[in-house]
């Protein structure tokens, strides 16, 4: 399929944003669990990992309709897993979005938000044994710290 133009560059998936930790019994946890659990919007999400691409490409390189892409896109954008990077536009002339994974990236706990104490202690843990650096941990442990106060919010 012949590229869209004129995007300004080709955008690149970049997750540099902070994670957010989402534990089971949070509302957020279930719409992400929800969102992903159908093989669509599943291998929307992944194409979409590779490289950010518009409703129309993601249906020809998955072989679906645009229809059944843009609906999982509109899901997963409400999940907070894609969001649109730029914009583009078809041979007629017609505007289009282009979808990459989210910048933030999402880390998700089979338990509850009880289990953070527990977490943050297996973590510290696994670093020890890799030999991960004091600052690495040290890092890990303000990220959780910060999310702690998200979670509470």
């Amino acid at each position: 399929m012949a590229k869209l133009f004129p995007s300004s560059q080709k955008p690149s998936v970049e997750r540099d944003g902070d994670p957010s930790v989402l534990y089971v019994d949070n509302e957020e946890a279930a719409e992400v669990i929800s969102t992903l659990s159908g093989e669509t919007a599943m291998a929307v999400f992944r194409a979409l990992t590779e490289d950010p691409l518009t409703a129309s490409e993601l249906a020809a390189e998955l072989d679906a309709s645009v229809q059944s892409v843009s609906y999982h896109l509109e899901n997963l954008e409400e999940a907070g897993l894609v969001e649109v990077v730029d914009t583009c536009y078809s041979e007629k002339g017609r505007e289009m979005d282009i979808y990459a994974v989210a910048n933030r990236p999402t880390v998700l706990v089979l338990g509850n938000s009880e289990d953070r104490v527990g977490l943050r202690r297996a973590f510290g843990q696994l670093a020890g044994t890799l030999g991960i650096s004091a600052l690495g941990v040290a890092a890990w442990q303000s990220l959780s710290g910060a999310l702690d106060t998200l979670i509470e919010a």
